[in-house]
């Protein structure tokens, strides 16, 4: 029998208990609408009408905290040690850089972007230069680089790295463009650089670009490909040039210090005969003056001395004897010099020449003898 039928007692179907209907939906929802304005301090409900209001009250409460919730928390966020960020307040930038940190900015009305101040960047270049000289190079070099200012970096240039490409490069043309070919491409590269740096650097500060330059390297500056065996020919013939340079000034230093021995040794004989001759005429002066004062005592006397001193050592000196014959006025002579000669000359089986010659001065100085003594008898 069913459940609704007359004298079924309207039992009902889902085991109710006694008169009870259904489950009246509109009734649960009062139920939940009570509780939430318990939550959120709302009144009691009353009747139908009032009942709906109060739903939609909070429903609209509980949305409006979710979207609370949400707003404060998709304003957090967090700037790591080597970041720093930027603020945009309805697109207008704020001067003071946000710290490391965890921090909260309202959405929607604040935009902040990160920028990481701590990581060198490299930025590589390469171009072909006209030197000073009027010599083409092939230069490449390399660009370490940081962000300096955020502010600036992200707000005064659009594009901070392609401005620092065309820095770079001008940078590089007018350092390149002032300096010879050789300074360029051997030992003065690191002089490039380093004038290249200081160039790019004050570049970047009057573009705004944020931009600090940690280090430029020169990693090849060679003269083009076309051109480069004739140039390695030429950097033979500089280095032979060098070579044979120094090969001369190795040998100069070992002459000169020798020269200048020669030379302080002559300078030192030279001033030493000059003091022996001005002591040697110091002397002869000295002698004079007293060999004066003895003349003038006996005039006679040391005239005789004088003259037979003179004689003497005249005569001492040379290789030849006179012979004083007496009886006459023959002065003979013995040519002991030409003598000595002879006889440091002679041959070994000369000696009969030697005697020879010497029995004939005797024999001549025999004759001599007896024509004097003849003279003088008569």
């Amino acid at each position: 029998m069913a459940w609704n039928e007359p004298g079924g007692g309207d039992k009902d179907p889902w085991g109710g208990r006694g008169d009870q209907g259904p489950p009246d939906l509109d009734e649960a929802f009062k139920k939940l609408q009570q509780q939430l304005a318990g939550i959120f301090g709302g009144g009691g409900g009353g009747s139908g009408g009032g009942g709906g209001g109060g739903f939609n009250s909070s429903v609209v409460g509980l949305v409006l905290v979710v979207v609370a919730i949400a707003y404060i928390g998709f304003g957090v966020y967090q700037v790591d040690q080597q970041e720093r960020g930027v603020v945009f307040r309805f697109g207008k930038v704020q001067e003071d850089v946000v710290l490391p940190g965890l921090h909260w900015n309202p959405p929607i009305i604040d935009n902040v972007e990160i920028v990481n101040v701590t990581r060198l960047n490299s930025h590589s270049h390469k171009a072909l230069m006209l030197t000073e000289d009027e010599n083409i190079v092939d230069v490449s070099l390399t660009v370490q680089w940081r962000v300096n200012n955020p502010v600036d970096y992200i707000v005064r240039v659009r594009q901070p790295q392609v401005s620092l490409d065309h820095a770079t490069e001008s940078a590089l043309r007018h350092v390149v463009g002032s300096s010879g070919m050789d300074q360029v491409i051997t030992d003065g590269r690191a002089a490039v650089a380093a004038e290249v740096q200081e160039r790019l650097q004050t570049y970047l500060d009057s573009y705004g670009t944020g931009i600090w330059i940690s280090k430029v390297n020169i990693d090849e500056s060679a003269p083009p490909n076309q051109v480069r065996d004739a140039f390695n020919d030429v950097q033979k013939a500089k280095e032979d040039e060098q070579r044979t340079i120094n090969d001369a000034n190795a040998y100069a230093e070992s002459v000169i210090p020798e020269a200048r021995g020669e030379a302080q040794r002559a300078i030192e004989q030279a001033n030493a005969y000059r003091d022996q001759v001005i002591a040697r005429a110091e002397g002869e002066a000295d002698r004079f003056t007293k060999l004066l004062a003895e003349y003038k005592l006996a005039e006679r006397v040391t005239r005789d001395r004088l003259y037979i001193d003179a004689m003497e050592s005249i005569l001492s000196r040379t290789s030849k004897i006179m012979v004083d014959v007496k009886g006459g006025n023959n002065l003979m002579y013995l040519p002991l010099d030409r003598l000595g000669q002879s006889g440091a000359t002679l041959k070994p089986g000369a000696n009969e020449t030697v005697d020879s010659i010497a029995d004939a001065i005797l024999r001549e100085l025999n004759d001599r003898v007896s024509g004097n003594r003849a003279r003088d008898n008569r």
